[in-house]
């Protein structure tokens, strides 16, 4: 199935039926009085994450959405039929926004959450709502409100802990391939990947995580080059970006270190906060280097990309916000499995962060949360009671 991560649709909610306007007529009942039922209400469009759908490719060829109409009210007291609400299934990651106002409509991030898109209109008041000792026989009666109408975008973020960064055929699908149950396409050209792929690393029986491999970005690629701009937007919910360099290419005019100073650039030009994020360089494709030129090589690479050396933490045991640098060959497994107990360990001091920096911002908006003043002591008023005639 093709790939497909954005989409514009227009949902419009149902409108509520009239209230009808009616009296009873029956034999041996004259007079009977009002009648007449309210409208049902009209049917609303909902948005349900779900967990089995992977793209928005059904979204790109049907463009309308339109929840029932909500009936009528009739006579004998009896009020319309409710319009039936409409639900649209979606990718778990799926951002909803309104294109008119720029509005965040929803994020779904977790399996089974449903938000309203459009909400269906009231139905109108038959005339029995509107008898009065006075109106006796009341003709009025309201028509039904119209349902809401949204222009949205949608678009998919996949949710993943990790992000793969790199040049086409740094080893990015080898390397996914190679520490989890995903099967990307390998090729030995650049350019094999051409949507983003999930793979779950499982560590043990309660311990994974999520790696996202996006399409290869080249130089220029914040400007529109290629095809790994489009999908740099999935790697915003990751916690960890890995930067793969091929260090021993086939082309001896190929620079590593040009390349990956290239990707960084290209990173920065897209989304500063997205550079911002914590980075490792792993240096890939050290088996097709001969042994006693690996160490040589790698030293080389650093000192010339200038890539900081690592300082010890005695929190996580390094540097949470600090850059590494991994030395493995996704081909042959050499170094993977160091990487990936690393990745473990920093996803789970991320996560412990993230839930104490959750836990202190809403201990803090519940302090400055302003207490309503209490209303002051109402003193007895002067209970005047008429006096009766006879008194």
């Amino acid at each position: 199935m093709k790939f497909i991560d954005e989409a514009r649709i227009e949902v419009v909610a149902g409108k509520g039926g009239n209230g009808a306007a009616s009296f009873r007529r029956e034999k041996f009942v004259p007079r009977g009085g009002p009648d007449g039922g309210d409208g049902g209400k009209g049917g609303s469009v909902y948005a349900v994450a779900d967990e089995n759908i992977n793209t928005l490719v059904e979204y790109r060829f049907v463009k309308r959405y339109q929840a029932q109409h909500g009936e009528k009210g009739h006579g004998a007291d009896r009020y319309g039929k409710g319009g039936d609400d409409i639900e649209l299934r979606m990718p778990v990651g799926t951002v909803i926004v309104d294109t008119d106002t720029d509005e965040l409509i929803a994020d779904l991030t977790h399996h089974g959450q449903r938000v309203c898109l459009a909400r269906g209109g009231k139905g109108g008041l038959g005339n029995i709502h509107f008898k009065t000792s006075t109106n006796r026989a009341p003709r009025q009666c309201t028509p039904g409100e119209q349902g809401e109408m949204r222009a949205l975008k949608l678009e998919l973020k996949v949710l993943a802990d990790v992000g793969l960064l790199g040049m086409p055929n740094a080893g990015k699908s080898t390397f996914i391939r190679s520490v989890s149950a995903a099967r990307p396409k390998v090729a030995d050209y650049p350019f094999t990947t051409l949507h983003p792929n999930l793979g779950v690393v499982r560590m043990d029986d309660t311990k994974s995580f999520v790696i996202a491999d996006i399409p290869g970005l080249i130089e220029g690629a914040a400007d529109g080059a290629g095809l790994g701009h489009r999908f740099l937007k999935h790697l915003s919910r990751t916690g960890l970006l890995l930067h793969l360099v091929d260090v021993a290419p086939f082309d001896p005019d190929v620079d590593p270190v040009r390349e990956a100073r290239a990707i960084v650039e290209e990173l920065r030009k897209f989304d500063e906060e997205l550079f911002q994020k914590p980075r490792w360089l792993v240096l890939n494709k050290v088996d097709m280097l001969p042994d006693e030129e690996r160490e040589l090589t790698v030293s080389a690479f650093l000192e010339a990309y200038g890539w900081p050396k690592e300082q010890p933490d005695d929190r996580f045991g390094f540097d949470m916000n600090a850059p590494r640098v991994f030395v493995i060959s996704a081909l042959t497994g050499d170094g993977t499995r160091e990487l990936t107990f690393a990745i473990q360990e920093y996803l789970e001091a991320w996560r412990a962060a993230e839930k104490a920096k959750a836990e202190a911002a809403a201990a803090e908006a519940a302090v400055l949360k302003p207490v309503p003043e209490a209303e002051p002591p109402r003193t007895p008023g002067l209970v005047i009671r008429p006096i009766a005639s006879d008194e």
